[in-house]
């Protein structure tokens, strides 16, 4: 076969060239689809493969998580049930609602017997929780900083456990190195199953 005959050669009448012009021609055309194809399919699929492959990798580590995770899930419930005992020991070492009334006017008396001057000490309407209440209190105090301090000493000092926040508290000094505090001063109680189930019934009407 001669390169001329190549540069020469005239498709449209193909037949008439040399059995080595025709077999040099038919190889290229197999090549021409044999790179047609792979671009066409294989790589497509190859694509496709890598894909499955990256799925594959990450299917795996989610089973080897979700696997530690159930290997470990009796533990971690016995952690969860400890930590819902502990949440109710605590719960039930708060106030109750019928201990709540005589709780304000022991926190009212204990702060006069401070030395401080109640000028308002007016509880708010409750803030019902999930799982317990907020009794807010309107106050007004009158006292030295040596006052406060024997106050909330008074207070912690109490079978049940209080607690006291504060919220939008205001100091401002007043005559004799006294300050006077006023804002609003939050303590809490738990919830009895029935008033719990109540919360719960009336948080899911305000959802609906």
């Amino acid at each position: 076969m001669d390169l001329s005959e190549l540069r020469d050669l005239d498709f449209n009448n193909l037949g008439s060239a040399s059995t080595g012009t025709k077999a040099v021609v038919i190889g290229f055309v197999c090549v021409l689809l044999l790179v047609g194809g792979y671009f066409l399919l294989i790589q497509d699929k190859r694509t496709q493969l890598v894909s499955v492959e990256r799925t594959e990798v990450q299917l795996k580590q989610e089973f080897q998580e979700n696997q530690q995770l159930a290997a470990n899930l009796e533990a971690y419930e016995e952690q969860l049930e400890e930590m819902e005992d502990m949440l109710a020991n605590m719960l039930q070492q708060l106030p109750s609602r019928t201990e709540m009334p005589a709780l304000l006017v022991d926190i009212s008396r204990m702060a006069q017997g401070s030395g401080i001057d109640n000028e308002l000490f007016e509880p708010r309407q409750e803030v019902m929780r999930d799982f317990y209440a907020e009794q807010p209190i309107s106050v007004r105090m009158v006292g030295s900083y040596h006052e406060f301090g024997t106050f909330v000493s008074s207070v912690a000092s109490l079978s049940r456990v209080v607690i006291l926040t504060m919220r939008d508290i205001s100091l401002q000094p007043v005559d004799g190195g006294r300050l006077r505090m006023e804002g609003t001063v939050t303590t809490y109680r738990y919830l009895d199953e029935a008033e719990q189930n109540g919360a719960g019934e009336a948080a899911s009407r305000r959802s609906r």
